[in-house]
C-alpha cells in the first residue's frame, strides 16, 4: 500500500478524537471489480478450463452412448440420456463460477490449495469417463467415483471457507455425482452377479 507524500497516512492511526473503527480486526482482502477486465478475463479461463474437461470427457463418451452403455444393464432410477448433456452443462458452469469466485475473493497466491482441490476434482472426473465409457471398465469408475464424492466434499468445504456461495454452487455437482455413484455402483452389481 502506497502514502500520499502530502501528509501521513490515513491508516497510521486514528486521531485522538476518533473512535474504533467499525471493521478494526475484520481483515478484507482487496478484490479485483467484477466487471474489470482482469476479472472477467479469470471468469473466461475458469469456464475455458471447465469446457476442456467437458470436450474431453465428451468425446470419449459420445460414441459408448449408442454402443457399448446401451447394452448395459442400468437401474429404474436411470434418466433418460437427453438428460445428461444440459446437466453436466449446468454443473461445469456453476463449478467454473465458484472457482472464480474463491479466485477473486483470495487470489490465486490465497487460495493455491483450494484451487489445486478444484484441479484434483476435474481431473477424477475426466478420468471417469475415460474408466467407465472408454476403458468399459465399471469397477475401477466406481473406485474413481467414490474417490471423486470425497474430492468434490472438500473442495466444496474449502470453497465455502473463502465465500460461502462459492460453497453452496458445488452442492448441485455433489448432489449428482450421489446420483452417478449410485448409477454405476448399481450397473457394477448387476454385472458382477457373484458378488
Amino acid at each position: 500500500m502506497t502514502s500520499s507524500s502530502a501528509g501521513p497516512s490515513p491508516s497510521a492511526g486514528p486521531s485522538p478524537s476518533a473512535g474504533p473503527s467499525p471493521s478494526a480486526g475484520l481483515r478484507r482482502t482487496a478484490r479485483p471489480p467484477v466487471f474489470s477486465g482482469r476479472s472477467l478475463l479469470a471468469l473466461l479461463g475458469f469456464l475455458l478450463l471447465s469446457a476442456v474437461v467437458s470436450g474431453l470427457g465428451g468425446a470419449v463418451t459420445t460414441p459408448e452412448i449408442d454402443g457399448w452403455y446401451r447394452t448395459l444393464p442400468k437401474p429404474g432410477f436411470t434418466p433418460p440420456d437427453w438428460v445428461f448433456a444440459p446437466v453436466w452443462t449446468t454443473l461445469y458452469i456453476l463449478m467454473a463460477v465458484a472457482a472464480w469466485r474463491v479466485w477473486r475473493r483470495a487470489g490465486m497466491a490465497g487460495a493455491r490449495g483450494t484451487l489445486g482441490l478444484h484441479l484434483v476434482q476435474l481431473a477424477l472426473n475426466l478420468a471417469w469417463s475415460v474408466l467407465f465409457f472408454g476403458l468399459h471398465q465399471v469397477g475401477l469408475a466406481l473406485v474413481d467415483i467414490l474417490v471423486l464424492l470425497v474430492a468434490v466434499t472438500a473442495t466444496a468445504i474449502a470453497f465455502g471457507r473463502h465465500d460461502r456461495l462459492a460453497g453452496l454452487l458445488m452442492l448441485p455437482y455433489l448432489a449428482w455425482g450421489a446420483f452417478a455413484t449410485a448409477l454405476n455402483a448399481s450397473i457394477w452389481l448387476d454385472l458382477s452377479p457373484g458378488l
